[in-house]
């Protein structure tokens, strides 16, 4: 592979993205022997990209962002092409939106939009990043369910794609598919089961492309649990998850479990709800687990970069007074050089008192220009630690971040901490903590809480399905650990249990 051309490369780069699709496994396999053997940088980069979506695509985020960090070197990152700095970026926005921290996604993705080189569309590998970026955008938007935007960013990303090679393919079939999620979200059913099922009939021709099967059947299914079809739903999920069942796309195959149980708890399966909650809570639990490792992990990697950076300013810094210093001691030599001449030629006493004179001048402008930077540099980091300080901008950055966490419901996520929530919104634990007991006057854990049961006890109201599920089930689905912490809570709040609560919304549909 050693000084292999570009459209060789092309190609296999395209190869070990395919692999992406058919076996996360097999695709990290073929992209480390392709590492082995090539020791092109930027290849290097294209090929650790790949092998860090396939490791996401598994759910194991840590590795996913441990292989993201063995390329990232803040120093040596000026040095790659600007296509490569752009895909690194890019895998760092995955990054983040793969461990559920958008806000640090969004960052990236809006500064890299923003950017009139890499929309010019005249550059294939260019435009690849660019429509990935956009889709990534329009997943963003439809977490926040802004519809309309997500739409229209899927349709900037189709734009992108007009390169017909496999990688390009598959994108637009993903876009496909997201593009009829959202339109599902807008109760547009119809249009989104036409997208799907001509999405499917595509997929057939290429039967090796066992995700993209897969998650399509995955949202088809939902199109016949919204219209209470659950025995057509469960054969689509079934299918969907044939398509999988050897290969560790985890990440699915949760969704997959969640959507059966939820199907087989309507029909009043308990044995299958049991079977798949079981295999669904396990999964769960695991890719949580790995999600949690990820946020640290990540957060420390981005924190030792900043740190990285700021060193290397600092030396930067040092050898611009170092520079100073250097030029200010060759004045002085040069000029007592001049002396020892004039001094040789037997100039006048007064003529060498004016330059000493002269060279104390210089030697106190020299140390005047050392000690303004000096105190620069201390002042840059005395603003530093001023913006440790919580002010009332910081407060009111919070208060909206926390508005838009809960039209998120992000708050039914089980495993969701004062600190995950203060690491997804990139803000200081502590303040987050202050910010919530002052304004929403009361402590983290009762405020998520009172979200919680506020969001069940109106699904219930809105939607009779839910008056059929288990008091089980209604608690693990707004994000409690137990039966018994849910129904305590329910009480306290309501001030009556969730049986009791059912049997009055029952009774008021009946009448």
């Amino acid at each position: 592979m050693k000084g292999q051309s570009g459209p060789d490369f092309s190609i296999l780069a395209d190869k070990a993205f395919q692999r992406l699709y058919q076996n996360p496994d097999e695709c990290i396999s073929y992209s480390q022997s392709l590492l082995i053997s090539d020791q092109n940088p930027e290849h290097r980069i294209v090929l650790q990209n790949i092998i860090s979506q396939a490791y996401a695509m598994k759910g194991d985020y840590v590795q996913s962002v441990n292989i993201y960090s063995q390329k990232e070197d803040s120093q040596e990152k000026e040095k790659l092409s600007y296509f490569l700095q752009a895909a690194g970026d890019y895998n760092l926005a995955d990054q983040y939106q793969n461990l559920d921290l958008y806000n640090q996604s969004q960052q990236i993705i809006s500064r890299l939009l923003a950017d009139p080189k890499l929309l010019k569309g005249d550059n294939p590998r260019m435009n690849g990043i660019t429509a990935k970026l956009y889709q990534l955008q329009a997943i963003n938007f439809g977490i926040n369910r802004n519809y309309e935007n997500a739409q229209e960013n899927l349709s900037k990303s189709d734009h992108y794609l007009s390169f017909n090679n496999q990688e390009n393919q598959i994108l637009k079939t993903e876009n496909r598919i997201f593009r009829a999620s959202f339109l599902m979200k807008e109760n547009k059913l119809e249009e989104a089961k036409s997208i799907l099922d001509n999405t499917l009939a595509m997929t057939e021709k290429n039967k090796d492309y066992h995700f993209l099967q897969a998650f399509a059947y995955e949202n088809l299914s939902r199109y016949y649990f919204l219209k209470e079809d659950y025995l057509t739903a469960i054969e689509i999920l079934e299918k969907g998850f044939s398509k999988i069942e050897d290969i560790p796309y985890n990440n699915l195959k949760v969704k997959i479990y969640e959507s059966l149980s939820k199907n087989y708890l309507v029909l009043g399966n308990d044995e299958k709800y049991h079977q798949y909650n079981k295999l669904y809570t396990e999964l769960r639990t695991k890719i949580d687990s790995n999600t949690k490792e990820g946020i640290r992990y990540i957060v420390k990697l981005v924190e030792t970069n900043q740190n990285n950076n700021l060193e290397f300013q600092n030396q930067k810094q040092l050898k611009k007074i170092s520079g100073i210093s250097a030029g200010f001691l060759l004045i002085i030599i040069s000029l007592l050089a001049c002396f020892l001449v004039l001094k040789s030629n037997h100039k006048d006493l007064k003529k060498q008192s004016e330059f000493f004179e002269k060279q104390k001048k210089l030697e106190l402008a020299s140390q005047k220009e050392v000690q303004d930077i000096s105190k620069q540099i201390s002042a840059t980091k005395a603003t530093e630690k001023d913006l440790n300080k919580i002010s009332k901008e910081k407060e009111d950055e919070i208060l909206q971040k926390l508005e838009e966490w809960e039209k998120q419901e992000r708050y039914l996520d089980k495993n969701m901490t004062l600190s995950v929530l203060s690491s997804q919104m990139g803000v200081n634990t502590k303040y987050l903590s202050e910010v919530i007991n002052n304004s929403k006057g009361k402590n983290f854990n009762s405020y998520i809480n009172e979200l919680r049961i506020n969001y069940i006890a109106r699904l219930l109201k809105t939607n009779p399905v839910y008056l059929n599920y288990k008091v089980s089930y209604l608690a693990e689905y707004s994000g409690f650990s137990s039966h018994s912490a849910f129904t305590t809570v329910f009480k306290s709040i309501t001030g009556m249990s969730p049986n009791v609560y059912i049997q009055e919304i029952s009774k008021s549909r009946t009448l």
